[in-house]
């Protein structure tokens, strides 16, 4: 009796929005390749409607992600770099077939990635540290500062060095107690997907971070102009300048904070990341009280 040669399963790609994964709600796909042109997959081609879903999700877990702790927070992240860790096999392999890298070179660029994670773990409880605190003024009252997270932010992630590109801009817009929406590499979206799979079976939350695949200006576009969209990261907006612009226009409607890394798309995701990333979206609370004031207790506030 001859064996029969098994066929291989293969993945079916999904979007991930408000902590499931869906397909397309237009039910349209495109071809993913490798750099020779082979065929790597078919992923979600998003909607407009997919990107409405999104914002959804993202404003309906921004409440209770902003008001967790930061340990929680670092807690958080850092599960996420542990269950990338015992995945890091398949991450490897779709990172050296998406962006043309040797095996050793893409588990280089795994290992940074979970590393990635792991050091803005560690800032979650201290950025405010560094941006905060009292101020000095002159007359009879005190102010402090402290940094407020500023809401749903829309994430461009970067064409090239998509998964450490991908990784550097998300962690720190959820670091700081943001949600995220998140538009694939165009070219290069696998890691990005398989992401969502991680991020589901990690603490955290639905709809923290939404993942969506497709192409960029179509998704962006209506991103960039939603009235419930509070941010917008331009890392992914590669060298076009018009589509850039076209984003930051829409984005004015109704005073999106708006990331332009110069040069666009031109970042060295290897580099130490500074604290940038992170005060970019972050709001700046101010609260006055005078001195010698007298409490109920009769202490001084």
């Amino acid at each position: 009796m001859s064996a029969v040669e098994r066929l291989s399963v293969f993945k079916t790609y999904k979007l991930y929005v408000g902590g499931k994964f869906p397909r397309s709600e237009s039910g349209r796909v495109y071809e993913v390749t490798d750099k020779k042109g082979n065929w790597l997959a078919n992923v979600p081609l998003s909607s407009r409607k997919d990107a409405r879903d999104a914002v959804v999700a993202a404003r309906k877990a921004f409440g209770g992600w902003s008001g967790a702790t930061a340990y929680n927070r670092g807690q958080v992240l850092y599960r996420v770099a542990e269950m990338l860790e015992g995945r890091k096999e398949q991450f490897v392999r779709e990172v050296a077939e998406s962006e043309g890298l040797s095996k050793p070179k893409a588990a280089a660029v795994v290992d940074a990635a979970i590393d990635r994670w792991v050091w803005y773990a560690g800032w979650t409880d201290k950025i405010a540290q560094v941006v905060g605190g009292g101020n000095p003024v002159a007359g009879p009252f005190f102010n402090l500062s402290s940094p407020e997270p500023t809401g749903v932010v829309v994430v461009l992630a970067p064409q090239e060095s998509s998964f450490l590109g991908l990784v550097s801009v998300i962690a720190p817009v959820i670091a700081t107690g943001n949600t995220a929406i998140v538009v694939a590499s165009e070219r290069a979206p696998l890691p990005a997907l398989s992401l969502g799979e991680v991020l589901a079976t990690s603490d955290l939350p639905g709809g923290v971070v939404n993942v969506l695949s497709g192409r960029t200006a179509e998704i962006a576009t209506p991103l960039a102009a939603h009235q419930d969209v509070n941010a917008i990261d331009l890392a992914g907006a590669g060298t076009d300048d018009g589509l850039a612009k076209e984003l930051e226009i829409a984005a004015a409607d109704n005073l999106k904070r708006v990331l332009r890394p110069q040069p666009v798309d031109g970042a060295d995701w290897a580099a130490t990341p500074g604290t940038e990333r992170m005060t970019a979206f972050l709001e700046t609370k101010t609260v006055w009280h005078p001195t010698g004031a007298l409490g109920a207790s009769g202490s001084s506030y």
